[in-house]
C-alpha cells in the first residue's frame, strides 16, 4: 500500500512530498522551494534504477541534474532531531504536484 506525505525542511526552506511504499521508502519525491514556490525536484526511484542499469556512463548524474535526487533511506530520517512535522496527502494531490513539477523541470531543462 502506498502512502503520501508532505513535510517541511526548514534548513533548506523546502516542502517535500513523497510517495512511500509499505516499508516507507520513497518511490517518487517532489521538492518545492518555500520562498518562491519553484519546483526543484521530481525524482522517481524506478527511473533512477533504469538510468543506473542503462550502462551509460553518467546516466544517473544526468538524471539527478534534471530531476533531483530520490531519498536514499526509509522515511523518517534516522536522527530524532531531524524529525519533521508530517501531513498526509491524497494520491490525487500528489499526482497533481508530480505532473506540475515534472512539467516545470522539463521546461527548465528543455526536455
Amino acid at each position: 500500500m502506498l502512502t503520501y506525505i508532505r513535510w517541511y525542511w526548514s534548513d533548506d526552506d523546502r516542502w517535500n512530498y513523497d510517495e512511500l511504499d509499505a516499508d516507507r521508502w520513497a518511490l517518487r519525491h517532489v521538492e518545492l522551494r518555500g520562498s518562491d514556490g519553484v519546483f526543484v525536484a521530481a525524482a522517481s526511484l524506478a527511473e533512477v534504477l533504469i538510468a543506473r542499469d542503462s550502462g551509460t556512463v553518467g546516466a544517473v548524474s544526468e538524471y539527478e541534474r534534471r530531476y533531483g535526487v530520490v531519498p536514499e533511506a526509509p522515511f523518517p530520517p534516522p536522527e530524532p532531531a531531524l524529525k519533521p512535522a508530517l501531513e498526509s496527502l491524497s494520491s490525487g494531490e500528489f499526482e497533481r504536484l508530480w505532473r506540475d513539477a515534472r512539467r516545470h523541470l522539463e521546461q527548465r531543462t528543455g526536455t
